[in-house]
């Protein structure tokens, strides 16, 4: 039987939009999600105050994202529908990341399989509980692959680089400074500078809040943070006082011995 002009097998349809999905999410810039000593902390290098990578879900859980804006905004949407829909019909506390990362890899697996073009981006879904045993994190890709995340989370352009990064910091238990420090430390290129408040978005999770557990840092808070976490400069050593009838060391004018003057005596 003759194959028809043009014909492609399913699994080059398949690895053909898998390129161009992870090419697609190179483009953009890496995200990190971490848990710290009250909760998830969440940083993304963004100079938009007007299109947010970082966006609350519902009470308890926050969404991050990397890829194309229109395509994970429409994501983030359809979740909070999902959330308000089943709050409402059962309980608040039936809403949960791990139901969330279901529903998401539902509909990303749908696209990968059936549109022409698969959605070029890669989201983290994080619910923060009553103790830290208790946090999900949980990232997806494109093709709605599901991985549970322990600790810390990254995606994006260099998301191994980074995440390898954020690893060499990450403690459990951190406080929040010694956090974002880390997550700085991960998103900045060696022998880079690191971005400033007006270049980063940040938020948090915090456990300790009544209700609604996500709240965006911002403004001074954020500035100060970010100045508790600025590497100290060294401080100049203070030059050491001569000793009482020691003479003052001055440098040597020329090696010692005798000097040839080139005579040749």
């Amino acid at each position: 039987m003759s194959m028809p002009f043009g014909y492609a097998s399913p699994e080059q349809i398949m690895r053909d939009k898998a390129d161009y999905a992870r090419k697609g999410i190179a483009r953009g810039r890496s995200v990190v999600v971490l848990q710290y000593e009250h909760g998830i902390l969440f940083v993304a290098p963004n100079p938009s105050r007007a299109l947010h990578k970082i966006s609350e879900i519902y009470d308890r859980i926050g969404f991050a994202a990397v890829g194309r804006y229109n395509e994970f905004e429409a994501l983030r949407l359809g979740g909070i529908r999902y959330a308000d829909v089943n709050g409402y019909t059962y309980d608040r506390g039936d809403v949960t990341a791990r139901g969330l990362a279901n529903f998401y890899a539902q509909n990303l697996g749908q696209i990968f399989t059936e549109s022409v073009k698969s959605f070029e981006v890669e989201i983290v879904v994080a619910e923060v509980g009553d103790a830290p045993e208790y946090d999900q994190i949980y990232r997806l890709t494109f093709d709605g692959s599901v991985f549970d995340e322990h600790g810390t989370s990254a995606m994006g352009g260099q998301a191994e680089a980074v995440g390898g990064r954020l690893k060499e910091r990450y403690r459990e238990g951190m406080p929040l400074a010694e956090a974002l420090s880390a997550a700085l430390f991960a998103l900045t290129e060696p022998g880079g500078e690191r971005p400033t408040a007006t270049q980063l978005e940040v938020a948090v999770l915090d456990r300790n809040r009544p209700h609604r557990k996500f709240q965006r840092l911002t403004g001074p808070r954020l500035a100060a943070l970010l100045e508790e976490t600025a590497p100290k400069a060294a401080e100049p050593k203070e030059p050491k006082e001569p000793e009482a009838g020691a003479k003052p060391e001055t440098p040597p004018t020329a090696p010692e011995g005798e000097i040839d003057t080139g005579s040749g005596d």
